[in-house]
């Protein structure tokens, strides 16, 4: 399904002087049901539009699917909120631990990501595994990005409130880029794009996200095999931390021209 990235709103506006009615656009947020077999699993808030890529780079990143195959089909239901349920159904021989992955889930979206406890759990169950990539990037074309992402940023444009996710190859060219008024699902939806497509490990490539870079981020980055992760703001230390053990290269600020480091520097070259 395809869907509009905005709504329309009536304003007053105030400039200092006098207030006048005009039109607004503000970024479109609806919940978006997950299912898998016909099982809800997640409920997320989205901005509607690319709902497959984000229900397969969501099971990706949580371990459930390992590629395209394992996915049979995608159908919105047609039932109270039309557009706003999505069943997944997977291939017959793909097991699907709905304890373990509703627990988490749900765990994750209340309280947050639990520190190296969850770090180790991604490990042993195989949804992470450490990034072997010689892929680099010259520090102008990383520079580059942030400019690339926002030129593609047509909702944002209008509206102000939506988070983009890019993905890049090393020469700075755009793959594939995603807007959503969540941050993680802007970037489910890039990896789901890329699992689509059979383009899965992801590692010649490097991902951009508006904002910071959270533990989660960076999680569902190693996931896809992304070795080169970039945000416009601040990583926190957990995400720096796993950047480190996981071998990614992990550079926050990354805006005019400047950027800061965090692991693996050898992938980024400079003059």
């Amino acid at each position: 399904m395809d869907a509009a990235l905005s709504t329309p709103a009536k304003v007053i506006r105030w400039d200092g002087r006098r207030a006048t009615p005009g039109d607004d656009e503000l970024a479109a947020e609806e919940p978006l049901e997950i299912r898998v077999r016909g099982r809800a699993i997640s409920v997320t808030m989205r901005t509607p539009g690319h709902d497959a890529e984000l229900a397969a780079g969501f099971l990706l990143t949580e371990g459930v699917i390992r590629s395209a195959a394992d996915i049979e089909h995608t159908e919105h239901c047609a039932a109270n909120e039309p557009g706003n349920i999505l069943n997944i159904r997977l291939a017959p021989l793909v097991h699907v631990d709905f304890e373990r992955l509703t627990r988490h889930v749900f765990a994750s979206s209340s309280c947050g990501l639990c520190g190296k406890a969850t770090i180790e759990a991604l490990r042993s169950g195989g949804v992470c595994k450490p990034i072997v990539s010689e892929a680099t990037i010259t520090a102008a074309a990383l520079s580059s990005l942030p400019a690339r992402l926002r030129e593609a940023q047509d909702a944002f444009a209008r509206t102000g409130g939506l988070h983009a996710a890019g993905l890049f190859d090393t020469r700075g060219e755009p793959i594939v880029i995603r807007e959503d008024i969540g941050r993680h699902n802007a970037v489910d939806k890039v990896i789901g794009r890329s699992l689509l497509n059979d383009r899965l490990p992801l590692s010649d490539t490097a991902l951009l996200v508006s904002g910071r870079a959270s533990f989660e981020i960076m999680q569902k980055a190693c996931a896809a095999g992304i070795p080169i992760v970039a945000a416009v703001s601040a990583p926190s230390s957990l995400a720096a931390e796993f950047a480190e053990e996981m071998g990614q290269t992990l550079v926050g600020f990354l805006r005019d021209g400047r950027m800061n480091i965090y692991s693996h520097p050898r992938r980024i070259t400079f003059p």
